[in-house]
């Protein structure tokens, strides 16, 4: 009987107690329990278990190499996706393949009992398949993890640079926070698009929430200033604190002829200015009439 096919009959054999002390270690070892139910994991570990044995009934290869391992591959990275999900730690994911080890090791040990050569090289070999699966585990955790950061960093992007109609052609694009080439990028294309969308002659750039201005930052407002004047609209800059304009002052930057003021509203009345309207107290109005 060859290697692959005793342990494949030998998992076939003992499936059962295999399965159930398995889902026992998982749930021995989990921290978190009430997240997935026990028939959930028993599930799971069945359907691993399954392709397990007839992956290493065709082709027992610790490399993993081979299209039979491939629906098993597949198996532990949709399941290592769910974890992160759920809120898994790395270890934890892990876990649900390396507390394998222990059943099948006990089933081998009963197996093969009488011979202590074979049972010590059928325990290595198990081993490093088993830990070369529980590494793909973490590989795809840490793959999905990295997707949701980029994307949640991406709609905080999104969310940090709305684009605010305040009048009729004069939009607002209100900055908090540090301003990187990535994040230009973005407050770029926001503000062209609204400036196209709204029709806009006037876009004020307003720089209270963000916390320094240093000659990079300077740059990437002045890029961004070209853009909306190569679309047609004049961009003022409000939110200059005191220490913003020393700052500025101090690194010799030139904004050239870009309209700058204290506080958003003086911004507002510039721009009311430039497209030919004004604000006034409705007490002024009635006395005029």
């Amino acid at each position: 009987m060859s290697d692959q096919t005793n342990l494949a009959a030998i998992l076939e054999k003992n499936e059962g107690s295999i399965l159930k002390g398995w889902v026992e270690a998982q749930l021995a070892s989990s921290a978190r329990q009430g997240v997935i139910s026990e028939a959930e994991s028993k599930e799971a570990s069945r359907v691993f278990l399954s392709l397990f044995a007839k992956a290493i009934k065709n082709n027992y290869d610790e490399g993993l190499i081979g299209d039979v391992w491939q629906p098993i591959k597949a198996h532990l990275i949709a399941l290592s996706r769910e974890r992160v999900i759920q809120g898994f730690s790395p270890a934890e994911t892990a876990t649900f393949v390396f507390s394998l080890k222990q059943p099948l090791f006990d089933a081998l040990r009963k197996e093969l009992a009488k011979d202590a050569n074979r049972l010590a090289d059928e325990i290595w070999k198990l081993t490093l398949t088993l830990d070369k699966l529980g590494l793909l585990t973490v590989e795809a955790y840490q793959h999905t993890r990295q997707e949701i950061i980029e994307r949640q960093q991406q709609e905080l992007l999104d969310l940090t640079t709305p684009v605010v109609r305040l009048w009729d052609s004069i939009v607002a694009l209100p900055l908090i926070g540090t301003l990187d080439s990535e994040r230009t990028q973005v407050v770029m294309e926001s503000l062209l698009d609204a400036i196209v969308e709204n029709e806009a002659a006037i876009a004020i750039i307003d720089i209270t929430g963000v916390p320094t201005v240093d000659t990079l930052v300077a740059q990437h407002l002045l890029k961004t200033v070209a853009a909306a004047r190569l679309m047609g609209a004049e961009c003022i800059i409000s939110g200059i604190r005191p220490q913003i304009a020393q700052t500025i002052v101090h690194l010799g930057v030139d904004l050239g002829d870009v309209v700058t003021k204290a506080t958003l509203a003086e911004a507002l009345k510039v721009a009311l200015r430039r497209v030919g309207l004004a604000v006034g107290k409705i007490a002024s109005a009635k006395q005029e009439n």
